[in-house]
């Protein structure tokens, strides 16, 4: 399976808040930050990923 990596629609054109999302699997999405695509990454199960842009959306605007 070729992971096909893709800035995420909320992210920011200045490079401040990049973050890239791809399939990794039928059962694994993966997280990352585009500033540093050799480093970490956070891998989730499709629902689980859901949930946390859900949470994220949420909370928008929210001081973190």
């Amino acid at each position: 399976m070729i992971v096909e990596w893709r800035k995420a629609s909320r992210s920011t054109s200045e490079g401040g808040a990049c973050v890239e999302v791809a399939r990794l699997s039928p059962r694994s999405v993966g997280i990352r930050d585009s500033k540093d695509a050799a480093g970490p990454r956070l891998a989730l199960s499709p629902s689980a990923a859901r949930r946390l842009a859900d949470v994220i959306r949420a909370r928008e605007g929210d001081a973190l």
